[in-house]
């Protein structure tokens, strides 16, 4: 058998044969037919992890979609219920690489422990693959693939494939968190590496004007390189960020004045005020040149990292550093934790406490009252 499997952008095939070592990790590229298609017309992109030695994927002579053995072996109706899991089911890009990978790992661990039937997995397997596990990751990442197998068995489960859930009784290991571990600048700091950046270029332009969105609303990466040029509008005589989070949130932002100083010298550099629906972040080509193309997570990540070695900053300085930053700072001035929530559109103010890092300098001045 075949499978048709994209390694870095390329498609390219890979002939099946047991005991062949293979790379450990591919993006499973699914090319839906029409009567498959979801809507983008785009193929889905599985990344699922194969384990030298185990034949863990095959092709599916009927549809010429990638699957786990395991799941192959129990029938069509569980292939399909797999793939509609990875399609259908889960819509956030991320969470289906995520959710791909540790599928896939626990696949493979089913083939490596000799496990032929899906039908005769049990929670003590389960459990098992879990101790293993820990051995490996840290607690949050077994927690994700615990909460991946059980989310897919649960989704088999529904489609008539298994009588029960053998992971729905088994626990993952306890993680409690009470203060997050993103890098926090101070103000000091985050207004050093704000003036560092030059501003006689297009680039440094755009690299001052994308920071300071992340800054002063306290937007995810994802969802700053995800902005149009629209989603910087004005209403009412201000300025505003639309801003598109996780989970299909459309959220809008006040736009502070420091940043609609960035945003408009940069469009206005750039002349991309009339391209509404163009991307409002964009890369460069090789010429140097500002393109119509998005700049991606890792685009950022590298500037930001650049930006910060030459400001002298922690190496430590990532994208999520300048959410918690601009968190961190709005509570030191006063802000309350319920409106950074909303500023920040989180669920719950837990997950904005975990950013607030006011709390630090009390908790050494206390601490420096030991004397000895």
């Amino acid at each position: 058998m075949t499978a048709i499997i994209r390694v870095q952008g390329k498609c390219e095939q890979i002939h099946r044969h047991p005991g062949k070592k293979t790379m450990d990790d591919r993006e499973i590229i699914i090319e839906l037919n029409p009567t498959q298609s979801m809507g983008s017309g785009d193929p889905i992109c599985i990344p699922v992890r194969q384990v030298a030695g185990t034949t863990t994927l095959i092709a599916d002579p009927s549809g010429g979609l990638i699957i786990p053995s395991l799941i192959e072996k129990a029938g069509p109706r569980a292939s399909r219920r797999f793939i509609e899991f990875f399609t259908a089911n889960i819509r956030n890009p991320h969470t289906r690489r995520a959710y791909g990978l540790a599928v896939g790992d626990f696949m493979s661990w089913c083939e490596r422990a000799g496990i032929v039937e899906l039908g005769s997995l049990e929670p003590v397997l389960v459990a098992a693959y879990v101790e293993q596990l820990q051995k490996r990751v840290s607690a949050p990442t077994v927690k994700q693939h615990l909460a991946a197998i059980r989310m897919l068995l649960d989704w088999l489960v529904t489609g008539g494939v298994l009588p029960f859930n053998p992971s729905s009784s088994v626990r993952g290991p306890k993680h409690i968190v009470r203060r997050g571990l993103t890098p926090v600048l101070t103000s000091t700091e985050a207004r050093h590496l704000i003036d560092s950046i030059e501003t006689d270029s297009l680039k440094g332009l755009r690299d001052r004007a994308l920071i300071g969105v992340m800054v002063f609303s306290f937007a995810r990466v994802g969802a700053v390189i995800s902005m149009k040029v629209e989603d910087y509008y004005t209403e009412g005589r201000r300025a505003w960020f639309r801003l598109h989070e996780k989970g299909g949130k459309l959220h809008s932002v006040p736009t502070h004045h420091t940043a609609e100083t960035y945003m408009d010298a940069y469009i206005e550099a750039a002349t991309i005020q009339s391209d509404k629906k163009g991307p409002l972040f964009r890369s460069f080509n090789r010429h140097r040149e500002l393109a119509r193309k998005v700049m991606n997570a890792n685009d950022v990540l590298r500037m930001i990292k650049y930006r910060s070695k030459r400001a002298g900053l922690p190496e430590t300085t990532c994208c999520h550093t300048f959410r918690a930053t601009g968190i961190t700072a709005y509570l030191e001035n006063g802000g309350t934790i319920e409106k950074a929530q909303a500023i920040a559109a989180h669920e719950s103010p837990r997950t904005t406490k975990l950013y607030d890092r006011t709390c630090d300098t009390i908790s050494l001045d206390e601490v420096e009252r030991i004397r000895i």
